[in-house]
């Protein structure tokens, strides 16, 4: 059992509204927390992620979606980002290959990652989702040790089909 729970993501979001509050009004910055698998345990009617969403203020915390740590665990990236458009205005590009169970788990094996197009996410659909939803920057990640072979394969695949 992961110890991100209901009063964990609690007090995370009060702690984002305030971090997120003094960045926007001292310095003109925006708040953004970047999820992993965690926050996507089933909490409610939802999860801990729509949690987080509805307890913290979209002037003050925006969120970056990392599709990969989203769908492992059982969400649908998809799905998110029809839901909460505007509030997640960065997304972080990844795969996973074919075959591994989608599951929430701290031991995940980076070389897992895989490159785009190539696993288990329906990338074509993300991004649809995603640039109708407005998000401004797609970061891509890769962190497997096959990272350079996989990275130039990648761009060509975001090239091609983005």
């Amino acid at each position: 059992k992961s110890a991100f729970d209901k009063a964990a993501a609690t007090q995370r979001a009060a702690e984002m509204n305030a971090m997120g509050k003094q960045l926007r009004e001292k310095h003109g910055l925006t708040f953004v927390l970047h999820n992993h698998g965690m926050e996507f345990v089933p909490e409610g009617a939802g999860t801990l992620y729509d949690f987080l969403l509805a307890q913290t203020r979209p002037e003050d915390v925006s969120f970056e979606l990392d599709v990969l740590w989203a769908y492992l665990p059982g969400a649908d990236p998809v799905a998110i980002f029809e839901k909460y458009g505007a509030r997640i205005p960065l997304m972080h590009v990844k795969d996973v290959r074919q075959g591994l169970p989608r599951t929430w788990g701290h031991k995940y094996d980076s070389d897992n990652d895989v490159t785009l197009g190539t696993g288990q996410l329906d990338q074509a659909a993300i991004f649809a989702a995603a640039k109708k939803a407005g998000v401004k920057h797609f970061y891509l990640e890769d962190e497997s040790s096959h990272s350079l072979a996989q990275v130039p394969q990648s761009i060509a695949f975001l090239k091609a089909d983005r």
